[in-house]
């Protein structure tokens, strides 16, 4: 069974969102950016339906959701980030 695949919601000028994509560009994790722009609130309200958050990044990996830097950091300290590969 191949991994979940990794989506990476991110916004323009937000430095989390650069440090989570290092992060998984270090580990060789694929993953896909999805830009939301800042003034399109239907897709911010669609996002926040699907997570309950509204900050950025927003990490899934297929339908769970992972959290934000913070949370995907965690991961990775505990070696979760290697069955995202």
């Amino acid at each position: 069974m191949s991994p979940a695949k990794v989506v990476v919601y991110t916004m323009d000028h937000c430095p989390y969102c650069e440090r989570a994509k290092q992060l998984l560009t270090q580990r060789g994790v694929a993953y896909q950016e999805v830009r939301v722009p800042e003034e399109d609130d239907a897709a911010w309200d669609d996002l926040f339906k699907k997570s309950g958050m509204r900050t950025m990044p927003q990490i899934f990996a297929g339908e769970k959701l992972i959290g934000g830097f913070t949370e995907l950091a965690e991961l990775d300290r505990q070696g979760g980030l290697a069955g995202l590969k």
